[in-house]
């Protein structure tokens, strides 16, 4: 059971942090703060770029809603479906860090910003049997 809470733990960080990376993707990215954090060198190219902003924000919403799902599901009497839910959250997170990665160096940081807490919930869920 330790390990549940563990695995609970992180994959609720990543769901919470995916929660935030929404907010500054579909919410704030007008911001200077917000998109000079991306990379964007003007507000003009914020502009141009928020669309694509936008969307990509509701996939982090859509992949931390599942992870919060997945976790309250496990605990609420449906372990099965709820670790199942849990680790494909996870794991298209920790696949898309490794896209980002893709991209060039320069982007190790934000990948790990982004894929550490939900990979090491998905390797403690592989091990969780209720």
């Amino acid at each position: 059971m330790p390990l549940a809470v563990l695995a609970s733990v992180f994959v609720l960080l990543a769901g919470v942090l995916h929660g935030y990376i929404f907010l500054m993707e579909s919410v704030w990215w007008t911001r200077p703060t917000i998109w000079r954090r991306f990379g964007v060198g003007s507000q003009a190219d914020a502009e141009v770029l928020r669309p694509m902003a936008y969307n990509q924000g509701f996939y982090n919403l859509f992949l931390g809603v599942g992870a919060v799902l997945g976790t309250v599901l496990f605990w609420s009497g449906a372990p099965e479906v709820g670790r199942g839910i849990a680790m494909f959250a996870t794991g298209s997170m920790v696949l898309a860090s490794l896209v980002l990665l893709s991209t060039g160096a320069r982007n190790l940081r934000p990948a790990l910003i982004q894929g550490v807490l939900p990979l090491i919930g998905f390797v403690f869920f592989l091990f969780v049997w209720r």
